[in-house]
């Protein structure tokens, strides 16, 4: 083993040893590898060169290679110049054994790396900054290791002088390659690559020799080649052909980028494809695209849609266009829409409409969350769509006739999760409305009604729906829904609890418990107690109206139950809603029919009589003309009984049906007629309208709480977005309730078009 003590050392013997070696090592492919005990002694020979004494050779060992390493650049320039058409096999077969060969030399020479370069490179750092000079024009550039000054060698002395040369012919090769001439792929990709991996040593700007020597000219060429190619093709093929040729050559042309090419340059490519093949050509794409729209041409969409998004024009327009087409076709739909079964229709058709182009949307354009936003805003003009002189569109009532239909007991069977996955599709259309206050107005009047008669398919089912809306507008919008079904538990106990106050006040001890209703006052008497703020119910005007003979009993044993239960409240009954269910005897066979208290009243008179006038009536029951004919016309229109339907009067004679037949024997007398109920949404609208301009009073006040001043347009735009949740307001109605709010001296108005909260 050599001792590693300094020793005296003759730099030219020693240098012509490890020159040889350097040559071998630099052109292994032509010398073949070097033996290991060689290259040990030559390792030492360095480590000597650099400790030598008196003085280290260090410094002649870096420029005798540095100088070799020039002259083995010259040479091989020579041959790679005078080649000619092979001079890009040349050029790679010299860097390929060059770069293997700079990174065993930069090994072979670690110690002078280590201990001479590293250490003039620390020594340039500290006096590169000198106090008071401010010229250094003639500083020596900085020492590298040897491995990177060969590859500054490669770059100086062959890709400099070469390097037009070099690029011209890559560029030429590509253009074989496009149009489908063999080339040599090796070949290619190691010259191009010897442009990112000579400087791949540099801390900064690695990539600029690649950059300004080969990628720049080369996005220049592929841009030129494809401007002429698209301006060919669309000379020769339609729009739709052309967008399937380029989508061919733009992923060729991705391909080709990966065979030869760095990754950055993958997408520059790509965008100089897509700007001279697309966007150059955006007018014939956008003149087709309204008619590919109309067509419902998927697969042509689909390809418009691949080319325009990734480029900076983008989707918009092609979004713009969907959703029209969308919108119009919605229009044409519902306004085409006829027959009795209309909410049906109105809500089938509609998520018909949306299912059938969410799918589209999935299917043509990746879900893209613009297309889905254009659907979104297409079914909203659609749903929010006015009509004649309405004060709203007709969506809010039509849905919620919807909900009505699938929540109310019928003779269609389904099963609760059907019903569910149906409502579930109504809140689809639900989310589309402006006005879902009055949907919930409807929604609610609705659900009282099947409440009260004992309609409701479900209680589960109910507030299934229920949850929903309020997952959507929040507690504020379904409190009153939710009040609604706590009084209808707190009813059933009720009744259960007074059953046992009956029993207690009219039945021994020892037939308590076997006692029922029926049993104890004679008829089955069930009763609803209603919150009168949570049921959108009116109040009944004050009358006269006399209580069948059968009922009076119940009704005051239940007030007194109740006064003694809860004190201080007061029940108002709502006899308008009640209903009684009859078993009429006088016929040929029994029918049992459920009416309204009113009709049960009239009928009752006829026990007595077989006919009687309309004032005879009035007198007997003492409830309002206009009330009481409508009973009577429901009756005559049923057949029970018999008399003029043209036009009632006070003597008007009305008599009772001892001939009435029916293929059912239990059935209900329907009351309110067409007319009522067209009068009754009319009659919810301007409830709703009233409510809103409460509800908008408080919002203005809330904010005006928080915020003390505000200017004019900012109020309106707090006041929009707090409430568009719940309805859209307009502005109109935005101002005029912050009319009502000055003049109720909770707001003042400031000179500056700004209002400050005074209350």
């Amino acid at each position: 083993m050599s001792s590693l003590k300094p020793k005296e050392i003759n730099f030219n013997e020693q240098w012509s040893i490890l020159l040889e070696t350097v040559r071998s090592v630099i052109s292994m492919a032509r010398f073949g590898d070097t033996h290991r005990s060689i290259w040990q002694e030559r390792f030492f020979d360095i480590y000597y060169l650099c400790v030598a004494t008196p003085d280290s050779h260090a410094e002649r060992l870096y420029e005798e290679t540095k100088k070799f390493l020039e002259e083995h650049c010259h040479s091989m320039k020579k041959d790679i110049s005078e080649s000619d058409q092979k001079m890009l096999s040349i050029y790679v077969k010299y860097w390929t054994e060059y770069k293997t060969g700079s990174d065993w030399l930069n090994t072979l020479y670690a110690y002078l790396n280590t201990h001479y370069v590293k250490k003039r490179q620390n020594n340039d750092m500290d006096s590169s900054y000198p106090p008071f000079e401010c010229n250094n024009d003639n500083i020596e550039p900085p020492l590298v290791e040897i491995g990177e000054m060969a590859l500054d060698c490669w770059t100086k002395i062959i890709i400099e002088p070469l390097k037009d040369r070099i690029v011209k012919l890559l560029l030429d090769q590509i253009h074989l390659d496009r149009i489908c001439e063999c080339v040599n792929q090796t070949t290619m990709k190691g010259v191009i690559m010897s442009f990112v991996d000579v400087c791949q040593h540099r801390k900064l700007h690695t990539l600029e020799l690649y950059e300004k020597s080969f990628e720049n000219p080369l996005i220049q060429a592929t841009g030129e080649y494809y401007r002429e190619e698209g301006n060919r093709l669309l000379a020769k093929l339609d729009c739709i052909q052309y967008m399937k040729k380029i989508l061919i050559l733009i992923d060729d042309e991705e391909f080709r980028s990966r065979k030869f090419l760095n990754s950055t340059s993958y997408s520059k490519i790509y965008t100089e494809c897509l700007q001279r093949l697309v966007c150059d050509h955006f007018e014939t794409f956008k003149s087709e695209c309204n008619e590919l729209i109309v067509r419902e041409d998927l697969e042509a969409l689909q390809n418009m849609y691949k080319l325009l998004k990734p480029t900076h024009i983008g989707i918009n327009y092609m979004v713009e266009k969907l959703q029209d087409h969308i919108a119009r076709i919605g229009h044409e739909k519902i306004q085409s829409l006829k027959g009795e079964n209309l909410s049906t229709l109105f809500v089938e058709t509609l998520l018909e409409l949306h299912t059938k182009y969410m799918n589209v949307i999935k299917e043509t354009f990746a879900t893209d969350s613009e297309f889905v936003s254009s659907l979104d805003k297409a079914c909203a003009t659609i749903v929010n769509m006015k009509y004649g002189n309405r004060l709203s569109a007709k969506a809010p009532e039509l849905l919620a006739h919807y909900c009505d239909s699938l929540l109310r007991k019928s003779s269609k069977t389904a099963t609760d999760s059907e019903i569910e996955e149906k409502l579930l599709s109504s809140i689809t259309i639900f989310k589309y409305l402006d006005d879902k206050d009055y949907f919930q107005r409807f929604y609610q009047k609705m659900l009282a009604r099947r409440l009260i008669n004992q309609q409701s398919i479900s209680i589960d089912v109910e507030e299934f729906m229920v949850t929903k809306l309020k997952q959507i507008c929040g507690y504020e919008f379904t409190g009153k829904l939710a009040r609604m079904f706590q009084d209808i538990k707190v009813s059933e106990d009720l009744n259960v609890k007074f059953l046992e106050y009956v029993r207690s006040e009219l039945s021994s001890p020892s037939t308590t418990q076997l006692q029922t209703m029926t049993n104890l006052l004679g008829l089955d008497f069930n009763i609803y107690v209603l919150q009168a703020n949570s049921w959108p119910v009116a109040q009944p005007t004050a009358n006269a109206f006399i209580l069948p003979h059968l009922l009076e009993k119940p009704l005051h044993m239940f007030e007194a139950f109740y006064g003694k239960k809860y004190s201080g409240r007061k029940l108002c009954w709502m006899y308008n809603l009640s209903n009684a269910e009859i078993r009429m005897s006088h016929l040929d066979r029994p029918y049992f029919v459920t009416m309204g208290t009113y009709q049960m009243a009239v009928l009752l008179q006829f026990n007595e009589h077989r006919q009687l006038t309309v004032n005879e009536i009035e007198d007997a029951i003492k409830i309002n003309i206009k009330e009481l004919d409508k009973q009577i016309l429901s009756l005559i229109d049923t057949k029970f009984l018999l008399g003029s339907t043209n036009e009632l009067t006070p003597d008007s004679v009305v008599s009772i049906n001892f001939d009435y037949k029916s293929k059912r024997t239990k059935f209900k007398i329907p009351l309110i007629s067409q007319k009522e109920v067209n009068h009754d949404s009319e009659a919810s609208q301007k409830a709703v309208e009233e409510d809103r301009k409460f509800y908008l009073q408080a919002v203005i006040v809330r904010i005006m709480k928080a915020r003390k001043s505000l200017k004019h347009n900012s109020l309106i735009e707090e006041v929009i977005t707090q409430s568009k949740q719940r309805f859209l307001p307009s502005i109109q109605i935005i101002k005029k309730c912050i009319e009502i709010l000055i003049d109720k001296q909770y707001l003042e108005r400031r000179s500056n078009d700004e209002y400050s909260y005074i209350a």
